[in-house]
């Protein structure tokens, strides 16, 4: 991946906590022990903070699970049942280096925020069926910190200490920052598993009321990499706790095991049960692959190409070619060597991924818009960083939805181009009986359906070969995809919707997860569904169906566009030619999005 796309994204990031000042600590944070001993510092955020529904109780705070390294959590109660015997369902955003508060404002959680920096009840949130932890997972993502210093950010996006809470006249802006060092972050998937793992713990252990045995992961994009790697490479925690860097090789039954026979003392058991991944990144070879698929032949279902033969030879040599992107990632993972699985990354992003934008000027994380892309909505981060909920939530630092440090620290060692664990652990989650539910939102370029479903391919689920692609029932009674399923593994392909499924398609995103959650077949939720059974959805082996041009926009839509979720378009405009062009003008330049690749993005993500 690029490292020049840091400074596009961390200028996004700049706008984002221009508003904000220095952060004062906090004083009013609970201090708990969680399960390893790990402190836990909390407090309960105020009704209206964001979830609006009175009764349901919300805390945010920090499980310190190393001296640098302060991980943030915001939960959520159930609403609509007993918290203390609803699931636990865990959220974290891909990136590498994006916050999970993109997945609660944007997508799944209680609220979002307008164009008037208000918050909304969301109906469809996901803690309607389950509570909810939502992780800005690894130190220095979003809320959470290394250690908070002053600082100010410089032209080139690089975060500048600063001696004291004094902002020079030669300050861009100047706020609290999480001191950005890469020695107190992870560099791959692999070895930030531990922490995620010890965040669990610590929640668990300080929240008791809301722990169970068993949990429900969930994520995005680079999510595709996290959750099959994570939830079986959680006994490198063993390894980090004995300070023992060579055992790379324990899975999650195996950490249970050392738990149960008293080698981890103070953890507590955790058993996955579901996975489910939207829109994930897999495995490159494949997905890069894709691109062209998607873009050339056999094409998207927008009907939406590279302009001209030129552009298709471009990208086709660039992914073909010898020595070009294939040839690199196959060296790379051949020799496994930091700087030759980073320049695979630099040049498969640089000349086979981006190659669509620029000859398109088409959004990669929904097709049927042009840039800048209005939706989903992008007011929440101004709202994060205001002194009111910064308080209210307990924060340390101003809030950045993605982060430079831990996206440089991934692209430093080439994690993506190397890591080929993804789809074997995909495998194993399956065939150990978790039940896998991967989505996939169709106008999707950066991390396509088509490229989810050769990842899919290659994972060969058992049962796989013999099912089909059948609609999805949901209580509308309209069809908003199809999934193909084989026992206690789906995938959806789910119609008109981007990047962020439960954005563009939030009723049949709540309904697939409520099914998984209880283990229920995707397609109709009326069916009991495990490992070794006997389902398998009926239908053709590929999904055909196409949506042609009927939602594609063909100009650049005003920044404070809202989308309506029955039409799959967006709304007409209503009094857009009342408001001042300054007024036009901030609007657009807050919902700007930076170009981004999949892993080091912040629409995942």
């Amino acid at each position: 991946m690029i490292f020049t796309i840091f400074t596009g994204f961390l200028a996004s990031s700049i706008f984002h906590v221009a508003q904000s000042g220095f952060v004062p600590a906090p004083t009013d944070l609970i201090t708990k022990k969680g399960h390893l001993d790990l402190t836990v510092r909390y407090k309960e955020v105020p009704e209206g903070i964001c979830e609006l529904t009175p009764g349901v109780k919300s805390y945010s705070g920090y499980v310190d699970i190393e001296e640098h390294q302060h991980i943030f959590f915001w939960f959520f109660e159930a609403r609509n049942q007993d918290p203390a015997t609803a699931p636990l369902t865990v959220w974290i955003n891909g990136g590498p280096g994006s916050s999970s508060m993109i997945g609660l404002f944007q997508e799944l959680g209680p609220c979002g925020v307008d164009s008037n920096g208000d918050v909304y009840n969301n109906p469809y949130a996901w803690n309607n069926i389950s509570n909810m932890l939502f992780i800005d997972h690894r130190a220095q993502v979003g809320f959470s910190y290394s250690d908070p210093i002053p600082g100010y950010i410089s032209s080139s996006g690089s975060i500048i200490e600063l001696p004291d809470e004094t902002c020079p006249h030669y300050a861009h802006q100047c706020g609290t920052y999480s001191y950005p060092s890469p020695a107190y972050t992870a560099n791959s998937t692999r070895n930030s598993a531990p922490s995620m793992w010890k965040t669990v713990q610590g929640f668990t252990g300080a929240f008791p009321k809301y722990s169970r045995s068993g949990f429900n992961f969930a994520t995005e994009s680079y999510g595709g990499h996290y959750g099959p790697v994570y939830n079986q490479s959680v006994g490198l925690v063993r390894a980090q706790l004995k300070r023992d860097c060579t055992d790379r090789t324990r899975y999650i039954e195996e950490q249970n095991d050392l738990i149960d026979a008293g080698e981890l003392p103070g953890a507590h058991r955790i058993n996955l049960e579901t996975v489910l991944i939207g829109n994930g990144w897999y495995d490159p070879l494949l997905q890069y692959e894709s691109y062209y698929n998607f873009s050339v032949y056999p094409g998207n279902t927008y009907d939406i190409e590279l302009p001209n033969g030129r552009f298709k030879q471009q990208m086709y040599n660039a992914m073909y070619g010898p020595g070009n992107c294939y040839d690199m990632i196959l060296m790379c993972r051949m020799t496994l060597r930091n700087d030759v699985c980073s320049a695979a990354d630099n040049f498969c992003y640089a000349e086979v991924e981006y190659l669509f934008d620029i000859a398109t000027g088409r959004d990669e994380y929904d097709v049927r818009y042009l840039v800048p892309d209005p939706f989903p909505y992008n007011y929440y981060p101004d709202y994060l960083n205001s002194p009111k909920v910064q308080q209210a939530i307990g924060a340390y630092v101003n809030f950045s939805d993605s982060n430079s440090a831990v996206g440089g620290a991934f692209g430093n060692t080439g994690d993506d181009a190397r890591l080929q664990g993804a789809i074997g652990d995909s495998r194993k989650l399956i065939e150990g009986g978790t039940y896998t539910v991967q989505f996939s939102g169709d106008a999707d370029y950066i991390c396509n359906w088509i490229g989810n479903e050769a990842a899919i391919e290659r994972i060969n689920p058992p049962g796989w070969s013999s099912a089909g692609y059948s609609n999805i029932s949901t209580s509308d009674d309209i069809v908003h995809g199809q999934v193909k399923q084989s026992d206690n593994f789906a995938f959806a392909r789910i119609y008109d919707a981007g990047h962020e499924v439960p954005f563009y398609q939030p009723l049949v995103a709540l309904e697939m997860f409520d099914r998984a959650i209880n283990g229920l077949d995707i397609a109709t939720g009326e069916r009991r569904v495990s490992k070794g059974g006997d389902y398998r959805t009926s239908g053709p082996s590929k999904s055909t169906y196409r949506e042609g041009g009927r939602t594609v926009v063909r100009k650049v839509l005003p920044a404070d566009s809202t989308y309506n979720t029955t039409t799959d378009r967006p709304n007409p405009p209503a009094s857009n030619s009342q408001r001042s062009a300054s007024d036009q003008e901030k609007r657009r330049k807050r919902q700007v999005r930076p170009r981004l690749s999949p892993y080091f993005g912040q629409y995942d993500m």
